[in-house]
């Protein structure tokens, strides 16, 4: 299934990221892979499966997350999400 969400507010951090074209997240959304995340570190959750999340992800090819890494993309919005949550 193709990921029809509006990702437009993170496009910005999408330029941001390597590219992947291969593995696991092979066209998985990188947009969608940020903002679970980014929830997962505003939480400050310490226990998830990355392959489990990667594999829940929509495809997409759309905008700046084309090709872009899934897993790159998770770690960035676990990050910002962690510094969210001690602001």
């Amino acid at each position: 299934m193709a990921c029809n969400k509006n990702h437009s507010v993170i496009q910005d951090i999408m330029a941001t990221l390597p590219e992947d074209q291969g593995g696991r997240g092979r066209h998985k959304c990188a947009a969608c892979a940020y903002e679970l995340g980014r929830e997962l570190g505003r939480n400050l959750e310490e226990h998830f499966d990355i392959g489990q999340i990667l594999d829940g992800l929509e495809e997409s090819q759309a905008q700046k997350q084309r090709h872009k890494s899934p897993h790159a993309a998770f770690a960035k919005g676990y990050l910002d999400g962690v510094n969210e949550a001690y602001s």
